[in-house]
């Protein structure tokens, strides 16, 4: 398993997308695959460092782990609980205008991962994406 824990803050997206991209690229990761686990690193790391903290600042763990062909990225953090996975899916049907704001970036990392999951655990936030490291379209 390979770990990094720092400031759940925006400014620190780069530091996290290359840890990220470091050992799925060692791993031998698709290009596609690497590219839907960015946009998911992306959004969820972001989506913590916005509201977990608000308006002070903590940590937040991300975790890497490999089995077979399928990465497990485990976001960590002591913010307030919130279960993204619960949040009702948007409307995709409707104009950007007629739709709610917010929810259409968690409901693409759902529809792109494998599987995802949530859970709270002493006083932690601990959510999993897992993803399929040889997928192409």
């Amino acid at each position: 398993m390979y770990e990094l824990t720092l400031l759940a803050k925006t400014e620190y997206l780069d530091r996290v997308i290359d840890f990220v991209n470091e050992h799925l690229e060692a791993n031998g990761c698709s290009m596609m695959a690497q590219l839907q686990l960015d946009i998911a690193v992306e959004e969820l790391f972001v989506n913590i460092a916005s509201y977990a903290y608000r308006p002070a600042d903590g940590p937040v763990t991300i975790q890497l782990s490999f089995e077979g062909d399928s990465v497990s990225v485990v976001f960590i953090d002591g913010g307030r609980p919130y279960n993204p996975w619960e949040r009702e899916d948007p409307d995709i049907t409707l104009s950007a205008e007629e739709r709610d704001i917010g929810g259409l970036g968690v409901y693409m990392v759902k529809q792109s991962m494998n599987h995802v999951d949530y859970s709270y655990e002493d006083g932690k936030n601990i959510l999993t994406i897992q993803k399929n490291i040889q997928e192409e379209l």
